[in-house]
């Protein structure tokens, strides 16, 4: 038995949240790619109009003070599970320097100690995962609460007959794109808003020291 295995499954969780956390700045800038030749486009079709939700979501302030927020509390995640998975594996290194000096009751109890360490670590790691992604839904829902309203707006002011999403169309004419309206009204509308990490565990913490109650 090697005791560093014992919190090798969890460090994977937080690995997989130092991706996400990575995955979210490159969302953020992306890489510059080289530009595209010329595209001579046919006339606009009058009352077609193409949107891009995600497009609007990156262009506009509000979508981009949430990416930012994200990142962050992406970054405050990792940090403190790094500290936690740091504390234990340097633990399961000393367990292992020492196995030679230890008596079998006393390995087996330090292991088992460990083991419980590791699996309680691994429960909190799973946790924030869904915690930051739970939050990512939360906030990009309350962007589209925003954004709804005013892709109504310019829908009718640019007398659109029709709304294509721009995701399903392969190359378009971006005369009939409004993307670029909703930008300036979302901005106009909101730029920012205040918002935390996720507590999953809180109603299950309110539920056991909560006192019920009789009618």
């Amino acid at each position: 038995m090697t005791f560093r295995n014992i919190v090798a499954t969890a460090s994977g969780v937080v690995a997989g949240l130092a991706i996400a956390s990575s995955a979210l700045a490159q969302a953020q800038a992306p890489a510059a790619v080289p530009a595209a030749p010329a595209m001579t486009h046919g006339a606009a079709i009058p009352g077609v109009c193409l949107f891009s939700s995600a497009a609007v979501v990156a262009n506009s302030a509000v979508g981009k003070a949430v990416n930012t927020r994200l990142q962050q509390i992406a970054t405050q995640v990792n940090s403190e599970l790094t500290s936690e998975r740091t504390a234990l594996e340097t633990e399961a290194k000393t367990l292992e320097t020492q196995r030679a000096t230890l008596d079998q009751n006393t390995l087996e109890q330090r292991a088992s100690a460990l083991q419980v360490k590791a699996n309680a670590f691994e429960r909190k790691a799973q946790l924030r995962q869904r915690e930051v992604a739970a939050t990512e839904q939360k906030a990009l829902n309350r962007v589209a609460t925003e954004m709804n309203p005013v892709v109504r707006q310019v829908y009718q002011t640019q007398k659109c007959a029709v709304l294509i999403d721009q995701n399903a169309v392969l190359v378009g004419n971006p005369a009939m794109s409004i993307n670029d309206q909703v930008v300036q009204g979302l901005n106009a509308k909101i730029q920012t808003f205040t918002f935390d990490r996720e507590r999953l565990d809180q109603p299950a913490a309110a539920a056991q020291t909560t006192p019920s109650t009789r009618k």
